[in-house]
């Protein structure tokens, strides 16, 4: 199984890390540690050294209760950054939900589009449409980050999330998007309680069905300070955990703040012979 990139064709036999830069002042763990192009370079770089396979940067908190950032200003966050992260050799996603954001990203040649909207704003399915190979991957998410939180309700939380990531998914299929640029995720944190955050997990390689890998993002999420008691500076442990139950469950991405830790833990899994993603069948 591959991942179809503007540059790269990522083989998911084997999980990869997607190492977390954040080019913002309020997100919820890391916020304000890159403050400008040149320490969120840095950070790239040293993301790398302990063993990231692609970078994942954004300029927009998505937290619970985050208000939104305009689009210019999360185009000064991140276009330097963008710029600098192409240079080093590694396939580089941008996380936005903003077309004019993605169509500036697209045109620095950035590989993937990582939306928590599921590209739902007006024109983001045809400029993904219109690129020629960017990859892509589609969050579940209910409702808005503003608001995601209060009391989301689902008959069938894994049912649900399925069934909205496969129309989504199948609506790029439909504007000409083949199956190899598409990676799903299920929004982990994202419109969902902690129980409805467990099942997900629980019963994650029922998503497998639907034909696409698997992006996971657990790391540092406040449902395992709810388990664990820790803060979210202190949920290393946790996240590592929850990163390898995700490749356990079939998770071929995991996006992590920690990439030495999950790298080295990932080593460990494949050392011991655990199993992980089941092969899926793209349509």
């Amino acid at each position: 199984m591959f991942w179809q990139t503007t540059r790269f064709r990522i083989d998911l036999t084997q999980p990869r890390v997607m190492g977390i830069v954040n080019v913002t002042p309020d997100s919820f763990s890391d916020g304000g540690q890159h403050p400008d192009a040149a320490s969120a370079l840095a950070h790239c770089e040293q993301l790398l050294r302990e063993g990231a396979d692609m970078l994942d940067i954004g300029g927009e908190s998505s937290r619970p209760g985050a208000l939104p950032v305009g689009a210019d200003e999360e185009l000064r966050r991140v276009l330097p950054v963008l710029e600098g992260a192409l240079k080093l050799g590694c396939a580089v996603s941008l996380d936005s939900a903003k077309p004019e954001v993605m169509r500036a990203a697209l045109a620095l040649g950035v590989d993937v589009i990582n939306d928590i909207n599921a590209l739902r704003a007006p024109g983001a399915v045809e400029l993904i449409a219109a690129h020629p190979s960017c990859g892509v991957c589609l969050m579940h998410m209910r409702g808005e980050p503003r608001s995601m939180q209060s009391e989301p309700v689902y008959a069938d939380v894994v049912r649900e999330v399925g069934e909205f990531l496969a129309a989504r998914a199948e609506l790029l299929r439909r504007n000409g998007v083949g199956a190899e640029r598409i990676v799903l995720d299920p929004g982990i944190g994202f419109g969902k309680t902690v129980a409805h955050n467990f099942e997900l997990l629980q019963r994650q390689r029922e998503l497998l069905r639907l034909g696409y890998p698997l992006l996971a993002g657990w790391s540092r999420k406040s449902s395992l300070g709810t388990v664990t008691g820790r803060a979210a500076n202190e949920r290393l442990v946790p996240s590592v955990a929850a990163a390898l139950a995700a490749v356990q469950h079939g998770a071929s991405v995991v996006r992590v703040h920690d990439v030495a830790a999950t790298v080295d833990a990932l080593k460990v899994w494949r050392a011991a012979g655990l199993p992980g993603r089941s092969q899926t069948i793209q349509s």
